[in-house]
């Protein structure tokens, strides 16, 4: 159901289209400070390497407890005051948090900064139920495709536009993102109408609910999103086994330097895209919801296979297109929960969703990063094992895919048809 200001297909389709841009400028302001933000914490603290990799470590686990804790917060806040506001008012902090790291002399405001990130950042749930609200239910699949294509466009030429920008110096990058934010902040205040209008937005905000564990109450509280939304945790730490060694491997098992590495991320990037911006439109009216996750869980459970067994460089390049064709199960899986949910709680459950991958976020890149140390070292259970991180990864896939078979057994091949199912009572 779309809302009445957003009724007409030209204007839904621009709405859609601010959310498509809002999210990508989102992950290219974040993606232009990858390549610098190392060094500039190498500077602020003297040049020391080693203490610099554990700031690192610090700096990434901030961001995603930030948003682990602020996304249900967000999602509250606009199923009661609307999506506009909310998403705004992030672009806008996100900008002049940005400024303010470029200009910070000493590395605690950084990393206070870089808190303050991931609480703006948290805005993508808000973002997401934007889409829910917005999008007729049989075309909420192909929406969310195309969010998950800016995603990987985001995160693969961010990095080299800020490498770019690395030229001018170390804080260009920094300025570059809050320039992104900022204009993406512009854009939204003069062309961003709202999406739930206030007889569809929620009476009170339920601050039971409004965190990251109250959130889970929520998850709990309508058939199968649970189950669903425990799929969704499964796979977004399965993805942190990419984010925790990809570099490391590829370099410790085939010697890939950074242009190889970089030149192989790109290939990641478009066909990422490809599979969320065309194969999704294109698939999701003939398979079905139900279908199409399944087919995408098992070509993700065989590209880390691929990746975590191959002995040569090029079985590890072929299984980079079964690893991208997995992002089929993404937009379906996240498709099926809206439409077991209310509309005056999808601000909630995008931000209850959030906080599962934030919360994987803050074990994930540990649990990997000691393992594929462990299987490379003297002390391995197993040897000549390095793949053993990708290896877990494709196990935790396989266990997605069994519970998803299990949990949508006997929906029908397209649920948005079906009726919104009423909530369970849960205390």
């Amino acid at each position: 159901m779309s809302t009445p200001e957003l009724s007409s297909h030209p204007r839904r389709n621009a709405a859609v289209t601010f959310v498509f841009v809002t999210v990508l400028i989102d992950m290219l302001s974040f993606g232009v400070i990858i390549p610098v933000l190392p060094h500039l914490i190498v500077q602020l603290i003297g040049g020391s390497i080693a203490k610099a990799a554990v700031w690192q470590s610090a700096f990434g686990t901030l961001f995603m407890l930030m948003q682990f804790v602020c996304s249900p917060i967000q999602g509250a806040l606009s199923d009661r005051f609307g999506r506009r506001a909310v998403i705004l008012i992030s672009c806008f902090g996100l900008g002049i948090d940005f400024i303010v790291m470029a200009l910070t002399p000493v590395l605690w405001l950084l990393f206070i900064g870089r808190g303050i990130s991931g609480m703006c950042a948290a805005s993508n749930s808000t973002a997401s139920a934007y889409v829910a609200d917005i999008t007729p239910r049989d075309k909420r699949a192909a929406a969310f495709g195309l969010i998950g294509a800016a995603f990987g466009i985001g995160f693969v030429v961010g990095p080299a536009v800020g490498s770019a920008l690395a030229h001018f110096g170390l804080r260009a990058p920094f300025w570059g993102a809050a320039f992104l934010s900022l204009v993406n902040f512009c854009f939204g205040l003069f062309v961003l109408p709202e999406s739930l209008p206030k007889e569809r937005r929620s009476a009170r905000i339920d601050w039971r609910h409004a965190n990251p564990l109250g959130s889970l109450l929520l998850l709990r509280r309508y058939p199968q999103v649970f189950g669903l939304a425990s799929v969704f945790f499964l796979i977004a730490l399965a993805q942190f086994s990419l984010n925790s060694t990809y570099v490391l491997y590829t370099d410790f098992r085939y010697g890939w330097g950074p242009v190889t590495v970089g030149n192989t991320l790109s290939l990641v990037g478009l066909c990422t895209a490809i599979v969320q911006a065309v194969l999704v439109r294109k698939l999701m009216p003939r398979l079905g919801e139900r279908h199409m996750m399944l087919i995408g869980l098992s070509f993700c459970t065989l590209g880390y296979l691929c990746f975590g067994l191959a002995p040569e460089a090029w079985i590890f390049l072929a299984g980079i297109p079964l690893l991208c064709l997995g992002g089929l199960s993404g937009p379906p899986a996240q498709s099926m929960i809206t439409h077991q949910v209310d509309p005056h709680e999808q601000g909630r459950l995008q931000g209850a969703l959030t906080s599962l991958q934030s919360l994987a976020g803050i074990f994930g890149p540990a649990l990997f990063a000691n393992l594929f140390a462990l299987f490379i070292s003297d002390h391995a259970p197993v040897k000549h094992l390095p793949g053993a991180a990708f290896l877990l990864a494709a196990i935790l896939i396989a266990a997605a895919l069994l519970l998803t078979a299990r949990i949508t057994r006997g929906l029908p091949r397209h649920l948005h048809d079906a009726p919104v199912p009423e909530p369970l009572v849960v205390e």
